[in-house]
């Protein structure tokens, strides 16, 4: 097998997202001229965490990715790859992740960084996952300690900005997954999984969604207000906020799957417009 057949192992994609929001709460941060030596660690250490986290997941989840349609062709479930390698592989970048953290930034980024991955592998894979509803809303904290990690690295001590990215991040979590949720319904019934549209159904999901949007709308708004960030972030989110909640009615007036999957790829429309507008901001406060 070439290395190329691993890469699903660490979900590249939700690594880029945890490691582009890590870059936010940094840059959120930064009072003066920004590091590109900062940026470039920061990068390496959040994907190396994130990563070794996603391999922990497969490795946890083998047995019910292998009754999941979706998830049936990963490394393990097909064979491609030995849980011993996996294991080792996982936590050979987790270690990787605290020394680069460590020397090239500070004991708070390997902190934050080491909090996400055992939120994400530990406390939401291997036990949360399998028991209860409340699993992906304690699972978001992995993203949340993703922008706490970048905050540290722009300054150790306690920073309110990166924080109240944390909240915001916090309560983006459920919204974007319910909906993928609802999408993957019958998978998540098929192996056993309590997500939310399992145990309550479609119709009362979609509704915890909106209300959770609302929620994450009103967090979103409390920067600008605490003069953390100005009125382009303002703008983007009432702009991008009002369009997310918007999906959410229409996914709570018809909770078919293909707006269920149209409301899951909003959210993340919704999440990059919003982190985009903190750096936006960012490069241009020196001219304001």
């Amino acid at each position: 097998m070439g290395i190329k057949s691993y890469l699903p192992l660490f979900k590249l994609r939700i690594c880029s997202l945890i490691t582009f929001s890590a870059v936010v709460g940094l840059i959120g941060s930064q009072t003066g001229s920004l590091s590109a030596s900062k940026l470039f660690f920061l990068i390496v250490a959040t994907m190396l965490a994130s990563a070794s986290a996603s391999a922990f997941n497969h490795y946890f989840d083998s047995d019910i990715d292998s009754v999941m349609k979706r998830t049936s062709r990963r490394p393990l479930p097909s064979g491609g790859a030995s849980s011993r390698f996996v294991l080792a592989i996982a936590g050979a970048l987790f270690m990787l992740s605290l020394f680069v953290s460590f020397k090239a930034l500070n004991h708070m980024v390997a902190i934050h960084l080491a909090l996400g991955a055992f939120v994400y592998a530990i406390l939401y894979t291997a036990w949360l996952k399998r028991r209860s509803w409340l699993n992906i809303i304690i699972g978001g904290l992995a993203g949340s300690f993703a922008v706490l990690a970048g905050g540290a690295s722009a300054t150790p001590e306690f920073c309110m900005p990166p924080v109240l990215l944390a909240i915001v991040m916090f309560f983006w979590t459920p919204s974007h997954f319910w909906s993928f949720a609802i999408y993957h319904k019958e998978d998540y019934e098929r192996a056993g999984v309590p997500m939310l549209p399992v145990v309550i159904g479609d119709n009362r999901t979609a509704l915890y969604i909106l209300i959770n949007t609302i929620l994450l709308v009103a967090s979103s708004l409390v920067p600008f207000f605490m003069g953390y960030n100005g009125w382009i972030y303002f703008i983007t989110a009432l702009l991008v906020g009002g369009y997310f909640v918007g999906w959410n009615i229409r996914l709570l007036k018809r909770p078919a799957k293909e707006v269920a999957w149209k409301n899951f790829k909003v959210s993340m429309m919704y999440l990059g417009a919003l982190f985009t507008s903190v750096i936006i901001e960012a490069a241009f406060r020196p001219f304001m």
